[in-house]
């Protein structure tokens, strides 16, 4: 679809993210994922939904074309602009990262884009129009890939070079076009950055930190060209599906969502939900809770402590 994000009247923009939903073949837990993301919609009617990756598990769908247009299909079918990023399981099947890309692209609702010449599949950035027709707000949204792609390193993959490097183009474009101020921004990807487990551990977290931070264990400092561009006021993750703190560092809010799908591991006593992020124009702040499947709204997280 036509780009046309823009804050409301009231100065308003809300987005909700739902993440990990590894939909599979449309069985029972699937019909409960979407039964959770329906009733998500219904109660927040938001500008924009966003899809924080691993939307399906490839290697356990019979067509992952189909399995992603119906993971999707909450957002899409209501007319919802809806944006997604890719995780390290969605085409762990037979199916592309390009060719699921392709099947992002098709729908008419989605503003998910692609950059040529960027590594990857799916960065792109998103602008929000204010009340007088500039450029309110800005939305990043980066492949953070899937596993690591040195053999002598484990686990997962690592932001590369150029991807920051264009994140660092844009952000200073749009400063440049806003009189030189950056603009205020928020990101989104799959994997955790290292900061993640830094945050948790040095600064007053507020939530639930239920597993280990899986980020890659190379630091390719897209943290450092964030906190030097001066725009990003938040990064929003999944992949950690009991983990859904969130925490301040060096002025950057890092904030996991809250794991919305049922086809895969979660916690006894952790319900699945959604993560809510509203952004009011012209402020550089944002305020964001989590709508649980039972329609409990949390607003304000648990304090946890740094330990001494």
């Amino acid at each position: 679809m036509e780009q046309g994000l823009r804050f409301r009247e009231d100065g308003t923009f809300t987005i909700v993210q739902f993440t990990d939903l590894h939909w599979q073949n449309g069985d029972e837990k699937d019909r409960r994922t979407r039964a959770l993301m329906d009733a998500v919609l219904e109660a927040e009617r938001p500008d924009l939904v966003v899809f924080t990756g691993d939307a399906i598990s490839g290697g356990e769908c019979a067509d992952p074309r189909r399995s992603l247009r119906e993971a999707v299909d909450a957002a899409e079918s209501r007319g919802l602009p809806w944006a997604a990023v890719f995780g390290n399981h969605d085409a762990e099947g037979s199916v592309s990262r390009a060719e699921l890309l392709d099947v992002l692209l098709e729908h008419k609702h989605s503003v998910t884009r692609h950059t040529e010449g960027v590594s990857g599949f799916g960065n792109y950035m998103l602008e929000i129009r204010g009340s007088g027709g500039g450029t309110g707000a800005a939305l990043y949204f980066l492949d953070s890939g899937d596993y690591s792609p040195v053999g002598r390193i484990e686990g997962y993959d690592w932001i590369r070079r150029d991807r920051i490097d264009w994140y660092a183009g844009a952000a200073a474009d749009l400063a440049a076009r806003n009189g030189g101020a950056p603009l205020p921004a928020l990101a989104f990807f799959h994997i955790p950055l290292p900061e993640y487990g830094e945050v948790w551990d040095k600064q007053i977290c507020h939530g639930s930190k239920l597993e280990r931070v899986c980020a890659p264990r190379v630091n390719s400092g897209m943290f450092a060209a964030m906190v030097e561009a001066g725009d990003v006021m938040g990064t929003f993750v999944g992949h950690d599906h009991i983990n859904d703190y969130w925490g301040e560092l060096h002025g950057i809010r890092l904030c996991y969502g809250r794991a919305t799908g049922y086809n895969t591991y979660g916690q006894d006593g952790f319900p699945h939900g959604a993560r809510m992020i509203r952004l009011r124009e012209g402020e550089r702040t944002f305020s964001s809770w989590l709508r649980l499947d039972d329609g409990t709204v949390i607003v304000s997280q648990k304090e946890h402590l740094p330990e001494a």
